[in-house]
């Protein structure tokens, strides 16, 4: 009787266990869709040219000169809890590609310095104080990333979060 009653609880505990777990997934691809919703909704408003910079002082006085490949622009600000988030993921995509990052409205270069040691990155920053780049590109929301091809044509565009693995797809797509 109560090996009949065990196994009835098993059982009635993983039809819940079941039953849970599709709820999650249902969740994750629901969210993941309107996620991507809003990033290609948010996107139509960017300015889609060319890649036009050509050599830009960065926070550590040094000079960014793009290359001839695929080109990675991502505007980002210390006070976005996003960018934070997307920090790891851009810092390692800026170790197989042309990564600039603008940092808009972030405060002196000394200070975006030091947010970066204390997050421990070393991605190439520009200093957006002025929002200049980020109105040149119509950047109204962070983060937002930029992919161009070696032609240097807009190839995606990303407004929100976007993980390590989407990020090198479209990098790697861009390559093509």
């Amino acid at each position: 009787m109560l090996n009949i009653t065990i196994q009835k609880v098993g059982k009635q505990m993983r039809a819940k266990v079941k039953h849970y777990l599709k709820e999650v997934i249902f969740f994750i691809i629901t969210m993941t869709v309107i996620a991507n919703l809003m990033s290609y909704y948010k996107s139509r408003d960017l300015n889609h040219t060319d890649f036009d910079i050509k050599e830009s002082k960065l926070i550590d006085n040094s000079i960014y000169k793009p290359n001839n490949g695929v080109k990675v622009i991502h505007f980002w600000a210390t006070w976005c809890p996003t960018c934070k988030l997307e920090a790891a993921n851009i810092e390692y995509l800026s170790k197989y590609y042309d990564v600039i990052t603008i940092a808009v409205n972030s405060g002196s270069d000394y200070e975006i310095a030091n947010y970066l040691k204390e997050h421990n990155l070393n991605f190439k920053v520009i200093n957006d104080k002025d929002s200049e780049l980020s109105k040149l590109y119509n950047i109204t929301a962070f983060p937002t990333t930029l992919i161009y091809n070696k032609d240097n044509k807009v190839v995606f565009s990303d407004v929100g979060y976007t993980s390590t693995l989407g990020l090198f797809v479209r990098a790697w797509i861009a390559s093509l």
